[in-house]
């Protein structure tokens, strides 16, 4: 049996880091969907609302708290989804030297400033 070559194994680390970037991609989609439900949700009932008094009482979660918790779960798993590619992509750079920028990483920077928005908005009430 042949020893791998060095082309070989740059094509086999290649294919790995483009893994771990769909990965983080699809971690991406998924923050993003959360964000942007729990902002849709809250100006769906806040448009239902203006004008209205405010319900005695909205049950055990309110459709504000819903909007932040769905927000704050799509951050949290983008933070810990980004983590975990950052840890991935180190191995990588320790075993086999550098390795190309993240595109996902920096798409994932970009949604994560947008949730952090649409959190504060909801926070405040300003949108």
């Amino acid at each position: 049996m042949a020893s791998d070559s060095p082309d070989t194994i740059a094509l086999a680390v290649d294919r790995t880091r483009l893994a771990y970037e769909r990965t983080l991609m699809a971690w991406v989609r998924t923050a993003a969907s959360l964000i942007s439900f729990g902002f849709t949700i809250y100006k769906f009932f806040q448009f239902l609302r203006e004008g209205q008094p405010p319900p005695p009482q909205e049950g055990i979660l309110g459709f504000r708290a819903f909007a932040l918790l769905m927000i704050a779960i799509g951050l949290t798993a983008l933070l810990l989804a980004s983590a975990d590619h950052q840890r991935h992509r180190h191995v990588l750079r320790v075993e086999y030297g550098p390795i190309p920028y993240s595109l996902a990483a920096i798409v994932a920077i970009l949604v994560g400033v947008l949730g952090v928005l649409s959190l504060v908005g909801v926070l405040s009430g300003a949108w």
